[in-house]
């Protein structure tokens, strides 16, 4: 049974004692939160962000209670570049475990981040698991127009990837233009914003 707290933080396990998914600890509360569910990493989805405030105090949560914290860089709107995507793959092989991944909302990045995750541990197999953490219930996804290509991204991958494991597939092959272009032409070009290029700031998207 989940506790309030879970539900306040959007948090759900991807895979139990292993890996869990979460929003912002806007309410506070942050260090005990990680005590009670035993989480040694935190992988923040947000990026780097040392003069904002939530990232100064999630980063000194992080210390006080020695549990490693990881950012990341991803934008649900706009499609990441082929270094984006290695970061996060580097950070599934080097965060102890469990870890946490987390942005703003939990409803977004996070579902994108727990589906390559489970890609990336279990392989093409895993791609049914991978596609229901994209659901509205419990999740809370629900996709705004330009945030359309993240589920999709998993089938663009799929078919690119010709079978590579997905490390591999995202190191050598991926292009964030042949995404563009797949997304086009199954009738997502209104799916995405843009590429890639610099984050539009503000403390509560980033």
């Amino acid at each position: 049974m989940r506790s309030v707290a879970d539900i306040l933080y959007n948090f759900h396990w991807v895979v139990p004692g292993e890996a869990s998914r979460a929003m912002q600890a806007w309410a506070g509360g942050l260090g005990a939160f990680l005590r009670q569910r035993g989480i040694r990493a935190i992988i923040n989805l947000r990026g780097r962000n040392d003069d904002l405030g939530w990232w100064q105090k999630e980063t000194a949560t992080a210390k006080a209670g020695g549990i490693a914290h990881l950012d990341a860089m991803l934008d649900s709107r706009k499609l990441p570049s082929r270094d984006m995507l290695v970061r996060l793959i580097e950070t599934f092989s080097t965060a102890p475990k469990p870890f946490m991944l987390k942005c703003s909302g939990g409803q977004d990045r996070a579902s994108f981040a727990a589906a390559l995750y489970l890609i990336y541990k279990d392989g093409w197999a895993a791609m049914p698991a991978a596609r229901a953490q994209f659901a509205r219930f419990p999740y809370l996804h629900f996709p705004k127009r330009h945030q359309r290509w993240l589920k999709a991204f998993l089938d663009f991958a799929l078919a690119d990837s010709g079978g590579l494991p997905l490390e591999q597939w995202i190191a050598g092959r991926y292009t964030p233009e042949a995404l563009k272009a797949w997304l086009d032409t199954h009738g997502l070009n209104d799916g995405y914003a843009a590429i890639f290029t610099a984050p539009t700031r503000s403390p509560n998207q980033w």
